[in-house]
């Protein structure tokens, strides 16, 4: 179990071994660099694919947070989808955002920061959230990190989130449009796709 969760941790213990992979990121071929320690580290998770797949085109320009970004498939598919965007790409693990700007350097993406969330400005506020959370966190930390980030959303912005049916996607739905109800916010099923829930929150 240990081995699953490392993932979370901000220095994770095992050896940092990288090797490449080529990817296809919404149409973008990529070659990246992932590594032991980092979530997914030896491709492109199921869940990042069915959101790359179902989540609309982004705006072309606006301020971005891929939350949760473990070795940057979101960061970069934002990233070639809007070459004119501030993209923060998130995570609590060092090797990730290490390996995030590594691979955006590697693929010419020059508008993404790979960032701990104390370097993320405490008034700065988005127009686009894209994540894979990651739910095997817990449900109390889940909960928390959803409702430290979605609050940030912009009017008329609007956030994807790509969860695991059998993990709660269903039971999240209404949770979340609960803890936003009242501020001008939509939470919606958007997609449905390989055991995956696509879900909409949107700001009015």
């Amino acid at each position: 179990m240990a081995q699953a969760e490392q993932y979370f941790a901000a220095d994770p213990q095992s050896k940092d071994v990288r090797k490449r992979l080529h990817v296809v990121l919404r149409g973008n071929e990529a070659d990246v660099e992932v590594s032991n320690g980092v979530f997914s580290g030896n491709r492109v998770d199921l869940g990042t694919s069915v959101l790359l797949r179902q989540a609309p085109e982004p705006p072309e320009e606006g301020t971005f947070l891929d939350l949760g970004c473990g070795w940057g498939p979101i960061a970069l598919a934002l990233g070639f989808a809007s070459p004119k965007a501030d993209i923060w790409a998130l995570d609590v693990n060092e090797r990730a955002l290490d390996l995030t700007r590594r691979n955006a350097e590697l693929n010419g993406v020059r508008n993404v920061h790979a960032v701990t969330a104390d370097e993320i400005p405490s008034d700065m506020t988005f127009d686009l959230i894209w994540s894979n959370p990651p739910i095997r966190v817990g449900k109390d930390v889940l909960h928390e990190l959803l409702m430290t980030w979605l609050p940030r959303l912009n009017a008329g912005g609007t956030a994807y989130l790509v969860v695991q049916k059998n993990l709660g996607s269903d039971s999240l739905i209404p949770w979340l449009a609960t803890q936003l109800g009242g501020d001008g916010y939509e939470v919606s099923k958007y997609a449905s796709s390989k055991g995956f829930r696509v879900i909409e929150v949107m700001k009015a």
